[in-house]
């Protein structure tokens, strides 16, 4: 019944902003407007131009299912279940180009993923994984570069937004809770390369600052990945993979969209198998399949 309620509640929402749009662009007349300024705000207003983008895909994907319960870490009012619903939240601003005379963009990001018990008693979030982002991206766009289209570098940072208890005066008040906090810093740099319908996304990454509440992240999540992108048709395929070829772990992750009933939703579809799919767990090994909707790709 949840499940029936969140959906209906989304298409309701996304039908009625879309046709929301439709009634201002008929109603409102821009042209009108004497004051120039005034006309261009407008005209963003109604057409919706705010500078916020999607980054990452947007999705909502109600039901999710893994291979073995998740971990309680925090008492909770109900075992956690080994199906969820999971969702991310992906923007980034172009706030600055061509500052070095190069072409290039400068871009703040910001993501958030979170996954959701929503089918044991008062749903609670499992976890929340929040990563704010400063880059730098470099166009090439030349057959010169074997299809190198661009290359990016920036500043990533990635928490679960949790205190380590056991740091406090109040840990031997609450022997049942463990450290939850976990984080990562990095700087990466990244290329992407294009071959007809085929883009690929090579990145790479190193650690720095304080790992202390998750010292051994690295083993799991590595230093780089690779990612490949395939066009056919309205469909859209992804193939992820990260290794750390020292320790033998990592992780891959395929996902399938293709457009649906509605405009800008997508039928979506995750799988993934191996490490961090979340940072509380980023050592806990699990496959997991997952199935909603995406509202960007």
């Amino acid at each position: 019944m949840k499940l029936f309620v969140v959906i209906c509640l989304v298409s309701v929402l996304l039908f009625g902003a879309d046709e929301n749009k439709k009634i201002l662009e008929k109603v409102i007349n821009v042209e009108k407007l004497k004051d120039e300024k005034a006309k261009k705000s407008l005209s963003d207003w109604v057409n919706e131009k705010f500078g916020l983008t999607p980054y990452r895909p947007n999705y909502l994907l109600p039901f999710g299912y893994t291979t073995h319960n998740y971990k309680e870490w925090t008492p909770t009012d109900g075992t956690y279940k080994n199906y969820e619903a999971e969702l991310q939240v992906s923007l980034k601003l172009a706030f600055k180009k061509n500052l070095l005379g190069l072409g290039e963009t400068w871009y703040g990001a910001y993501s958030q993923r979170s996954f959701w018990q929503f089918y044991i008693k008062s749903s609670p979030f499992r976890e929340s994984n929040y990563n704010p982002e400063l880059f730098v991206t470099f166009p090439l766009g030349s057959k010169e570069y074997y299809g190198l289209k661009s290359i990016t570098a920036g500043y990533s940072h990635l928490s679960n937004g949790q205190g380590n208890i056991e740091e406090t005066d109040n840990a031997s008040l609450y022997p049942s809770l463990h450290n939850r906090s976990r984080s990562l810093n990095t700087l990466f740099i990244k290329a992407a390369s294009q071959q007809g319908p085929v883009l690929l996304d090579l990145k790479f990454w190193i650690p720095f600052g304080n790992l202390d509440d998750n010292p051994d992240i690295m083993d799991y999540y590595g230093y780089g990945r690779i990612k490949a992108f395939y066009f056919y048709k309205k469909h859209l395929f992804t193939a992820m993979a990260r290794l750390n070829p020292l320790k033998q772990k990592g992780a891959v992750e395929l996902t399938y969209s293709h457009p649906g009933y509605l405009e800008g939703v997508y039928w979506y579809i995750k799988l993934f198998s191996g490490y961090g799919e979340s940072l509380i767990d980023y050592n806990d090994k699990l496959t997991k399949l997952s199935i909603g909707f995406a509202f960007s790709r």
